[in-house]
């Protein structure tokens, strides 16, 4: 297994870095894919802060190919022995004087294909046409984030701060006091290369300050189907990567 290591850090700590995942000729594919499309509709967000892609491959079939090359099918199938699928793929793009940040919070929410009264899924939002839901904390736990880099990405340009082993806390209240930032770790990537994520850590993000772009997708996976009659939003099974 050639990212165990990886997937230990993953459990024990939150998260996990990779250099190299992706070649420079890689990565400009993508961003070409990207910037091919129309990028029009409510999945598409654009802001002088921030643009975002939502249900990416739903929007640019063409970058699955791209996307899941050797290195991450092997990482993946590496990460866990349980059959994971995609539940979400988003792409950010944090422009170069962009002044947009994000204080610490978890990742506590999952999209879902319709809204329906089931026990245990709570706080229901409805964005851009989807439906946004928190589900059980046990399909949070077993949540696999991994964010592909196509920037360098470093304390400057709005990389990651986490508080490393805090998603063994299960949910945590913003205003608790058994957490704070001493432990903070800043998360720097270059380009090509992976961030391995639990939703439930800790994590955060600064403006850009250095005029230099951050531009990142998001991808999850998951093993759990949902509580009838709910469906991941982006569950397709031609996605089932292990």
């Amino acid at each position: 297994m050639k990212f165990i290591s990886n997937k230990i850090e993953l459990e024990e700590n939150g998260y996990s870095i990779l250099t190299d995942l992706y070649t420079d000729n890689e990565i400009n594919n993508i961003l070409a894919c990207i910037e091919e499309d129309e990028q029009s509709g409510n999945s598409f967000m654009k802001t002088k802060d921030l643009f975002a892609i939502r249900q990416l491959l739903k929007n640019i079939p063409k970058l699955t190919d791209l996307l899941f090359n050797k290195s991450l099918t092997e990482l993946i199938s590496d990460l866990s022995e349980s059959e994971y699928f995609l539940t979400k793929a988003i792409y950010f793009d944090k422009p170069n004087g962009s002044n947009w940040f994000v204080p610490y919070h978890q990742d506590l929410s999952i999209s879902v294909d319709q809204k329906a009264d089931v026990e245990h899924y709570s706080n229901w939002t409805f964005k851009k046409g989807q439906y946004g839901v928190q589900p059980p904390v046990k399909i949070l736990q077993d949540t696999i984030t991994i964010r592909i880099h196509l920037d360098k990405t470093d304390k400057n340009n709005g990389a990651l701060k986490v508080i490393p082993k805090s998603h063994l806390q299960g949910i945590i209240r913003i205003d608790s006091e058994h957490w704070d930032t001493k432990n903070e770790f800043v998360c720097e990537v270059e380009k090509g290369g992976v961030m391995l994520m639990k939703p439930l850590i800790l994590h955060a993000s600064n403006r850009t300050m250095n005029n230099k772009r951050r531009r990142v997708i998001h991808l999850e996976f998951n093993k759990h189907r949902l509580s009838e009659p709910l469906n991941w939003l982006e569950y397709h099974k031609n996605q089932v990567m292990i």
